[in-house]
């Protein structure tokens, strides 16, 4: 096999470098072995959040530089994003609460705010990949009137009553993006919905999760003319994930309703628990939707640190059985936000102080070792490390095309021969904290 190594070693440069790999004695002590008679699940494609704090940001830019950004992320020589993430009504990361339905009237539907800031930003990112950009919709609340706790914010749940209007409500937001251009193909019946936040939130049990997709998301969304909008449920951290997908599907129609779960990085690894999800329900998809750098918990960490977080959990959620991975917000200011409640955090890229250029940080780097070379069709393959100190995944593209994605948290180099179902060795001495992406094939 002709082979390539793509490389990032942060303690050098912050860029990507390319070199042939040459044939070399196999070595069976420092053996990473790719095989491709195992084949896994098919990965749709990365991407980040298109949120009203990141449209925001991005506004500010002079125009030449909103372009160079959005070519970063999803531009053939950037990161290759095809996938994107939008809140229903507000979230955190936008600049202050709103809903979609202000009144108790169907009269009351308002996109305003997704037609000024987000829908934009959306095309215009459709416009540098080249094609379009999938999108899973997500609420982070319903309006306060719907809530029993009468606020958009500090959790509350859903009323009965209010239940087929709600649903009525996402189902029509899919449908308004849909004519505006965009290409929705997923919707979670709500984000986090096991938090209590001081930011928008709602609170729903599995069961009520099951309930609403079955008896009201999935027939509004098939009124709606989305009926093949795919819902996802869950939305949340990973480690409660086979008891709540167990509830949720245990309830009448949900299986046929809910076509998988999502899942977010804030109480840690848990990969296990996506691998029992997939060997349980092998025919649901597992989403991951939602991890950051969050201030108020990481912001003592070094930027080598934040990206190795990125790339360890990534690995950890691809090779559990991810179908796709969404980063959070694509841009933030040098703050951090906005955010309407102070819960700034960092993202790949980053205004500058005086908001009229960005940087990529680290972690950009790391995302791109998965992005660039796993593309939308992908398969993975099976794949085993001479140690855990080298942590690995493997895919085939739909052209044929294979990469092995190579990364070393540890303190010493590591050697590594990466061999095919051990007929080729191809010697590589993966560096300390470096992260590497082997190609071949195709």
């Amino acid at each position: 096999m002709n082979a390539v190594l793509i490389t990032t070693d942060l303690r050098k440069d912050r860029r990507w470098h390319s070199r042939p790999l040459e044939r070399g004695l196999l070595d069976a002590v420092h053996q990473v072995s790719v095989y491709p008679g195992c084949r896994y699940q098919q990965f749709e494609g990365f991407g980040g959040a298109f949120t009203e704090a990141a449209a925001h940001s991005w506004a500010q830019l002079p125009e030449e530089r909103r372009k160079a950004f959005l070519d970063c992320y999803f531009g053939p020589a950037g990161l290759g994003y095809s996938r994107g993430r939008v809140h229903i009504g507000s979230c955190d990361f936008a600049l202050g609460n709103y809903a979609c339905q202000s009144g108790r009237s169907d009269e009351g539907f308002d996109t305003g705010r997704d037609d000024q800031r987000l829908i934009p930003m959306i095309l215009a990112a459709q416009g540098a990949a080249g094609r379009p950009i999938g999108l899973l919709l997500s609420p982070w609340s319903p309006p306060a009137f719907m809530k029993t706790n009468s606020d958009m914010n500090h959790g509350g749940a859903l009323k009965a009553e209010y239940r087929a209007r709600w649903a009525a409500c996402m189902a029509r937001y899919a449908a308004h993006y849909r004519a505006a251009g965009c290409d929705v193909g997923y919707i979670s019946v709500q984000n986090e919905p096991a938090a209590v936040q001081t930011w928008d939130s709602c609170i729903y049990s599995a069961r009520e999760e099951g309930e609403f997709a079955a008896g009201f998301l999935a027939p509004a969304l098939k009124e709606a003319g989305c009926g093949d909008v795919k819902i996802l449920a869950w939305d949340h951290n990973k480690e409660i994930l086979p008891y709540r997908a167990a509830e949720t599907l245990a309830i009448p129609g949900a299986v046929e309703a809910v076509s998988g779960f999502a899942v977010h990085w804030y109480t840690g690894d848990h990969f296990e628990a996506l691998r029992a999800v997939r060997s349980l329900w092998p025919d649901k998809e597992l989403w991951f939707t939602e991890g950051c750098v969050e201030y108020s918990r990481f912001d003592g960490m070094t930027s080598l640190e934040k990206a190795e977080m990125y790339a360890h959990d990534i690995l950890g959620n691809l090779n559990g059985g991810v179908n796709g991975s969404l980063d959070w917000n694509l841009l933030l200011d040098a703050k951090g936000g906005p955010n309407h409640v102070g819960n700034f955090c960092e993202a790949p890229v980053m205004l500058t102080e005086d908001g009229q250029d960005f940087s990529l940080m680290d972690e950009y780097w790391y995302i791109g070792q998965f992005s660039r070379f796993i593309r939308p069709g992908a398969v993975r393959l099976g794949a085993s490390a001479w140690t855990a100190g080298v942590e690995v995944t493997a895919f085939e593209n739909p052209d044929g095309r294979r990469a092995a994605v190579l990364l070393n948290r540890t303190d010493r180099d590591l050697p590594v021969c990466l061999t095919q179902d051990g007929a080729e060795g191809y010697p590589v001495l993966l560096a300390a904290h470096s992260i590497a992406t082997a190609c071949w094939g195709g």
